[in-house]
């Protein structure tokens, strides 16, 4: 009788020990949901009033009745007119031009950079490796004015190629560093045993190391993509006629006139703009995911 009551005794605390866990298991669960939904709601609700003008007619934001995030008349009218422009278009083709060939670029730098710091140890290779990180942090909004004179010495002021020549300065830097991280990670003994063989530093690099590192080489063609695609300063510092300009600086030259601004084409041009980046993080993320996976699983 007084082994049943003691035994009684040691699993009530137990049970109430695991009730007591599992109630402030399920308040952090709550907690961690309410906070998840405040910050979604608030990052929804820009592009929420963005769709909801594109898709309103001059007259009726303008009029400014009723709720501002309701449409009454629905209208695809500034979506079509974008489309049929042909100074939008050429601000499109601009935009796609200067990004791919930004990407591409910064990518074959970064790589053979990351690559050549990480494993080839010459003599300063861990100081210049600090000095391209050090370098990314230098602001943009101190770069475009000297870059404006080199850019004048090399005539392409208003020209949209000097945007494939100033984009990768602000994308190797950040790109490189990534890439150093994911070279360093790699064990040394792959390519020892790869020189054994007789490969050389660039079969190194194609075969061996450009395979393991593809979630770090992801992320730097997304952060390349970014940076050129979203662009905004330098484009409104060295260009100035619409059959140079991209999509940042076009939207604005040709939708704001003076005082007048068409709101509904603007948030229309806005939506369009956007559409690439959502696809590419859309796409790119669940590759990048899916790639740490099967790195941390090969042998």
């Amino acid at each position: 009788m007084s082994t049943s009551v003691a035994t009684a005794g040691r699993r009530a605390p137990t049970t109430a020990h695991k009730h007591s866990l599992h109630r402030s298991r399920m308040w952090a669960l709550w907690g961690s949901y309410i906070a998840l939904g405040v910050f979604v709601i608030m990052f929804l609700i820009p592009p929420f009033y963005t769709l909801m003008t594109s898709l309103k007619s001059s007259a009726e934001i303008s009029a400014q009745t009723g709720s501002p995030w309701i449409v009454h008349h629905p209208t695809l009218a500034n979506f079509w007119y974008l489309i049929t422009y042909p100074n939008f278009q050429r601000y499109y083709l601009n935009s796609i031009i200067v990004t791919v060939l930004t990407v591409a670029v910064s990518m074959v730098i970064s790589v053979l950079a990351a690559f050549s710091l990480s494993r080839m140890g010459f003599w300063g290779s861990q100081t210049l490796s600090t000095g391209v990180f050090l370098t990314y942090l230098v602001p943009s909004s101190l770069l475009f004015i000297p870059l404006f004179q080199i850019v004048g010495w090399l005539g392409l002021i208003n020209n949209f190629w000097c945007l494939v020549l100033l984009y990768p300065t602000l994308a190797v830097p950040f790109c490189t560093w990534i890439m150093i991280g994911y070279f360093s990670s790699i064990p040394k003994e792959l390519d020892e045993a790869a020189l054994i063989d007789g490969a050389g530093y660039l079969q190194i690099l194609w075969k061996i190391f450009i395979p393991v590192a593809m979630p770090g080489i992801i992320a730097a063609t997304i952060f390349a993509f970014t940076v050129a695609w979203g662009q905004f300063l330098y484009p409104l510092a060295y260009l100035y006629t619409s059959n140079q300009m991209v999509l940042t600086v076009g939207i604005i030259s040709d939708l704001i006139r003076g005082d007048v601004f068409q709101w509904g084409k603007i948030m229309a041009a806005c939506l369009l703009a956007s559409l690439p980046p959502i696809l590419i993080y859309a796409f790119l993320m669940d590759y990048y995911v899916a790639g740490l996976t099967a790195g941390a699983t090969k042998g």
